[in-house]
């Protein structure tokens, strides 16, 4: 299961994902462009030999997760992975002393409350599922590098990254014991339409050298590790963030 896989991170976790063989149920929300975009996710998911099946709603409606986790059990009968992924950024740039309510509140709602949610949900479900005999049970979340390096114009959305980074580590904790993987990556400066209003700017700054690699971040930079993640290659850790981000996070001068 991946959210927010219409576009960016969530379209590259998905191809990866069905290149590795898994069945996808992929998750947008449900207006006009994004059912669109989903629906060719689906058809490039399924040539690669896949099952792949859309389910467009607002994951911030916790209401829809047991319909969507219900979903995938009546299709496929079992539950392997959990990607985390569905995001959005502010409502505007700015200094923290001008931060409106709604901005924060939706911040909050789509990226910290959204996937703890859902990931609890998962969770009870993995443990009533049992260990499968074929396949390696995971979550993953797709946090920021902003949950450790503050953006002062987008401070509701460095402290909801902030937030969802210590879900994705108690939930590691509480669950390892079910050997059940829990994981969070930190993407960079990643080229999506996330980004795509600050290209400009950081484009300037890559050229001085913000990012030591010397380039933007791409969905498959992020796809490659979850799906190491989801086949179960990483089975001894635990609560440790990847940051793929080029360098930026590492401290330098």
């Amino acid at each position: 299961m991946i959210t927010g896989a219409a576009r960016g991170i969530g379209k590259g976790c998905a191809l990866e994902l069905a290149a590795a063989g898994f069945n996808l149920l992929i998750n947008d929300r449900p207006d006009t462009d994004s059912v669109a975009k989903l629906k060719l996710v689906q058809v490039e998911c399924e040539a690669a030999g896949v099952e792949a099946a859309c389910f467009s709603a607002d994951i911030a409606d916790v209401s829809v997760h047991e319909e969507l986790l219900d979903t995938a059990q009546g299709k496929w009968g079992r539950l392997d992975c959990l990607v985390n992924n569905a995001g959005i950024s502010v409502k505007s740039r700015g200094d923290l002393l001008d931060m409106q309510q709604d901005s924060f509140d939706e911040n909050f709602a789509v990226n910290t409350r959204a996937p703890f949610f859902l990931t609890q949900s998962f969770s009870r479900r993995l443990l009533a599922q049992g260990v499968l005999p074929d396949g390696y049970r995971s979550i993953i979340f797709i946090s920021s590098i902003n949950a450790v390096m503050l953006a002062l114009n987008r401070g509701e959305y460095t402290m909801a990254k902030t937030a969802v980074s210590t879900a994705a580590r108690l939930f590691a904790l509480r669950l390892i014991k079910d050997n059940i993987g829990v994981y969070e990556i930190r993407p960079g400066l990643i080229k999506t339409d996330m980004t795509l209003p600050a290209t400009a700017y950081y484009d300037e700054l890559i050229a001085k050298g913000l990012v030591p690699q010397g380039r933007w971040g791409y969905p498959a930079d992020i796809a490659s590790a979850v799906r190491a993640m989801a086949e179960g290659r990483m089975p001894y850790t635990c609560g440790v963030p990847i940051a793929i981000d080029g360098g930026l996070s590492v401290p330098h001068f």
